[in-house]
């Protein structure tokens, strides 16, 4: 009678053992606590509870708890925190990996469950792995703009991370203390080695050098997404499918162009576009583009830093202070919170709020010029905003309205 996969003679792997699944398990619980946390951090910076348009996530409930003001300081603190989420996911894929193949005769394992402790760890065990896969499959497909998954990636990646995690936490509990053991003694039994094994073509220390070869090979293939100069052409995992910015003041990193976005050039030309500014008791301003350029203009060394993990060097950005248009319509002093409204015919992020810490920075600027020179069209001709800390989606460009006051 032949093995089948519920038989421990059926796996051969003299690799498999308690010690390559207890290390490979603490790299995990280390580098996936770090990606909840940035996760979170992400969401927060989106600011879902401003605005339901911002809230792509409805029905959160306590799971928003986290949800704070967004700061402003430092201006690269976005950049940051979602380049370490992009970048530390990808890097982990080779030890997710290795992690499964190391544990995947428990999944054929029978009976299904010895005993209450048992089965909760077969369950968490299978939402552990059924989530990791998801969140990981997810996370790349949205790096590389591939959207493939139906549904909106923002409630698919935020409810899965909170499945994936309430399970990893619940199976960190029953295992971490066995884990440190294991890694500490040298002795390799249990469930998981072989009971025949196969001959040994390499050692488990050659296979860990193995998995951190492949996570080393993609962190140099994502990183440079986060940097400009030579090593942003080593990021040969960055979102592809682009527009190609160019060179020139205007060629840094476009996501979605003018054309994607529907934007007619007739509508965006000098005689035809018009910034309309609503404020208190519904005082409201028509500016056009070259009545905007005679308001008294300000300079913002910013990043463009989007969820995809890409980010940008700072550029020097010329336009309008926020404040100051919130000062033309009557909102002098501390200005209010924004809607911003773009020309942008679809995409989630055509209308966005932000904080009234945001539009009172100085830095927060409706922008007119990058790097000395007038926006191209795929960069927000005639105007877009930029902020501090903000993500990109939250710089809407192409904008049409600007409406100050409770959003």
């Amino acid at each position: 009678m032949r093995d089948t996969p519920a038989s421990p003679s059926f796996w051969r792997s003299p690799l498999r053992g308690p010690w390559l699944t207890s290390v490979l398990g603490l790299v995990l619980l280390v580098g996936i606590t770090m990606l909840f946390v940035t996760g979170l951090v992400s969401y927060a910076a989106y600011n879902p509870g401003l605005a339901p348009v911002n809230d792509k996530t409805p029905d959160k409930g306590i799971l928003g708890f986290y949800l704070f003001a967004w700061p402003t300081d430092p201006h690269w603190l976005y950049r940051l925190t979602q380049g370490v989420h992009v970048t530390l996911g990808v890097t982990l894929i080779p030890v997710l990996l290795a992690k499964l193949w190391s544990v995947v005769p428990k999944l054929f394992a029978l009976p299904p469950a010895r005993s209450l402790t048992h089965a909760l760890e077969r369950v968490s065990l299978l939402l552990l792995v059924g989530g990791g896969l998801f969140e990981f499959v997810t996370g790349v497909l949205n790096v590389q703009l591939d959207y493939l998954f139906p549904g909106s990636f923002y409630p698919l990646h935020f409810y899965g991370a909170w499945v994936f995690f309430a399970a990893f936490v619940a199976h960190a509990v029953l295992k971490v203390p066995a884990a440190v053991r294991n890694v500490r003694r040298a002795r390799e039994e249990g469930e998981l080695v072989a009971p025949r094994p196969d001959p040994p073509t390499v050692s488990r220390r050659g296979a860990l050098w193995f998995v951190g070869g492949g996570s080393l090979l993609l962190f140099g293939t994502t990183a440079g997404q986060s940097f400009d100069g030579p090593l942003r052409r080593t990021a040969l995992l960055a979102p592809h499918g682009g527009a190609d910015p160019g060179t020139g003041p205007n060629g840094f990193q476009i996501n979605k162009t003018a054309a994607y976005a529907g934007i007619d050039r007739a509508e965006t030309a000098e005689d035809a576009w018009r910034l309309v500014v609503v404020g208190r008791s519904g005082r409201t301003v028509r500016l056009s583009r070259t009545e905007l350029s005679q308001l008294p203009l300000h300079s913002s060394a910013l990043p463009i830093a989007c969820v995809e993990g890409w980010s940008t060097s700072d550029q020097w950005w010329r336009g309008v202070r926020l404040r100051d248009l919130a000062a033309l319509v009557g909102h002098d002093g501390d200005p209010p919170d924004v809607l911003v409204e773009s020309l942008q015919r679809r995409g989630a992020f055509r209308h966005a709020a932000l904080r009234a810490n945001q539009v009172s920075d100085p830095r927060s600027l409706l922008a007119l010029y990058v790097n000395g020179e007038a926006l191209s069209a795929d960069h927000g001709y005639p105007a877009r905003v930029i902020v501090p800390a903000a993500p990109g989606v939250l710089n809407t460009k192409w904008v049409a309205r600007l409406t100050f006051g409770k959003v």
